[in-house]
């Protein structure tokens, strides 16, 4: 009997002296548990010794048990109150603001520079009166080529490296293949516009395997080739300065006849002649043309009492000018550093 009484003043004290290391409330569930809950914690275990007790000596045994069972329950109510006041101040600790620190200047956010001369060229063109068609960017061969006046063995098609899907389907080329599904749809006038992704695989400095174009399309009657000089000269000089001015070359595109090469008078330096245009004096914004008769037959419209003109912008290529941006790449990969620099709203 004064073996187990001496025992259980032992437990009492190691129970005391390991509650005081004790650092937070996990390792106190956790030390309680072995000492308390279940029938093989440490305290019950200590109840099975009553049998190896004379009859006599089981009562007082027993009580002793009991009393060093409540004191226990007692000590870790206390310790598990102290270790959540403990934990409660650490996490006010943490979670302090001192009001007096300056606060972290945040930066504020603006359109993608392709995004930009986006909304710009449809706010310049709506302005003229052309409405918005955005086709799919999945188109059969016939609308992207055939319809284009672009048959299978013409030699226009190895101008272009195309992302095929199937025989009949492809990952659009141009978004000129817009101009067929209207002209199909509606009879002139017509005057649409035309933007939107398209793939080719190209890749480099200046070219990417996805990039943004805009095609336009005027037809009606009477329609010409100085139509379509006036309305380039009003697009130069909202997009690139009053000062602006374009000129055109001879060029060759399957849709168009005539076809021009478009040229703007350099902004950068007003045509004297510098890095950006290579001496010249002049850059090169888009490809445009007379409608193909052949491309208005192909749509039911009846060329000899219809005309009209196209031009196709691209618009990576324009953020590149207007913004000075001297690898396509720039514009896909986010770099912060650059977008910083497009305040432009």
């Amino acid at each position: 009997m004064e073996n187990l009484t001496g025992n259980l003043a032992e437990l009492k004290a190691k129970i005391e002296t390991e509650l005081n290391v004790l650092k937070n409330s996990k390792e106190l569930y956790e030390f309680k548990n072995v000492y308390l809950e279940g029938k093989k914690s440490k305290i019950s275990e200590l109840m099975k010794e009553m049998r190896n007790l004379a009859p006599e000596e089981r009562a007082g045994y027993g009580k002793s048990v009991n009393e060093l069972k409540e004191w226990a329950l007692g000590r870790f109510a206390e310790m598990e109150e102290k270790m959540k006041a403990l934990e409660l101040q650490h996490r006010y600790e943490k979670e302090k603001i001192d009001l007096s620190i300056p606060a972290e200047p945040q930066k504020i956010g603006n359109l993608h520079p392709v995004t930009l001369v986006r909304n710009q060229l449809i706010d310049i063109f709506a302005g003229m009166g052309f409405e918005i068609y955005e086709g799919s960017e999945i188109e059969t061969d016939y609308y992207n080529f055939t319809a284009l006046n672009t048959p299978q063995d013409h030699p226009a098609r190895d101008m272009q490296d195309t992302f095929y899907l199937s025989p009949e389907f492809l990952l659009r080329t141009q978004t000129s293949a817009g101009q067929i599904h209207v002209m199909e749809k509606k009879q002139p006038p017509i005057k649409i516009l035309s933007p939107g992704k398209v793939f080719r695989s190209d890749d480099d400095a200046t070219h990417s395997p996805m990039f943004s174009q805009m095609e336009g399309l005027v037809v009606d009657k009477g329609i010409t080739l100085g139509d379509l000089k006036g309305m380039l000269d009003v697009f130069v000089k909202k997009i690139y300065g009053e000062d602006t001015t374009t000129r055109l070359r001879p060029s060759y595109f399957p849709f168009t006849e005539p076809s021009v090469e478009v040229d703007c008078s350099c902004f950068e330096c007003g045509g004297k002649g510098c890095s950006l245009c290579k001496g010249t004096g002049w850059i090169e914004i888009l490809g445009a043309g007379v409608v193909n008769k052949q491309v208005l037959e192909n749509c039911g419209i009846d060329s000899e009492e219809y005309s009209g003109f196209a031009f196709g912008i691209g618009i990576e290529r324009t953020a590149m000018l207007k913004y000075g941006i001297n690898n396509i790449k720039l514009l896909f990969n986010s770099d912060i550093r650059v977008l910083e620099q497009i305040t432009e709203k």
